[in-house]
């Protein structure tokens, strides 16, 4: 953690050689932790508000769980995002307090004060085969402070049970749409609200869904004014892109 360069930083503060603001941008770029196998940046949450987040997929549960237990050495928060029961397993026997947000594949635990809730975010997803990516996303606008909405299994084929939750449609901060199949239930919502939407695209569909890539056409051709699209699948992207909206609104 390089305790010399923050002390440094810290006389040159006392001795008002620098601003509030010169020190923070130069403890940014404290290097991070190496592992071996991985670098873990201990100073994501001062540079971005949140710290590094675990992508377990492609890992095994031992490298999982030592990511995981360098991250909660420094005293941040855990979220492990596309986590199997096995990690879970890894993580919580170190950790009893470890949760596991099964339909999410997310292991969390929280440290510190809990975040200030802002909000809200409504998470809207098409069909109940759609609700592990839109819990991704809930899950993580939750774990970044945001209050989440979820309006879920209102897809196209039945617009009147989209509806009857406009309410919560038009008085959240971020709109998230998590849809597969076609993908058009973006395109609706966003002609629906004046706030932002962020496009989900899922794989779920059949043959010429093209594993999502149909849905995430649609997505990026809509007509409707304000909505992104995020990658196939990609639930956590667009929790995390909602609540940094969140936070400024």
């Amino acid at each position: 953690m390089h305790p010399d360069r923050i002390k440094e930083v810290l006389i040159r503060l006392k001795q008002e050689e620098i601003t509030v603001e010169q020190a923070m941008e130069s403890l940014k770029t404290l290097p991070f932790e190496e592992l071996g196998f991985a670098k873990v940046d201990h100073h994501r949450q001062l540079r971005s508000g949140f710290p590094e987040v675990i992508f377990c997929q492609g890992k095994t549960p031992d490298q999982v769980a030592a990511i995981a237990e360098r991250i909660l050495a420094n005293g941040s928060s855990l979220l492990a995002t596309r986590a199997t029961p096995e990690i879970y397993g890894f993580i919580k026997r170190a950790h009893p307090e470890a949760i596991f947000h099964e339909n999410a594949r997310i292991v969390s635990i929280a440290k510190g004060r809990p975040p200030k809730m802002r909000g809200p975010i409504a998470v809207v997803c098409a069909g109940t085969s759609d609700i592990p990516v839109a819990e991704e996303a809930a899950v993580t606008a939750e774990a970044m402070g945001s209050k989440v909405v979820r309006v879920y299994d209102v897809g196209v084929a039945g617009l009147h049970r989209l509806l009857s939750h406009r309410d919560n449609l038009i008085s959240a901060n971020v709109v998230i749409v998590v849809a597969g199949m076609e993908g058009a239930l973006a395109s609706v919502v966003g002609g629906l609200v004046d706030r932002p939407v962020i496009a989900v695209p899922t794989s779920v569909g059949y043959g010429a869904s093209f594993g999502g890539l149909s849905a995430l056409l649609t997505m990026l051709n809509s007509c409707a004014a304000g909505v992104t699209v995020v990658n196939i699948d990609n639930g956590f992207g667009a929790g995390y892109a909602a609540s940094m909206i969140n936070r400024k609104s």
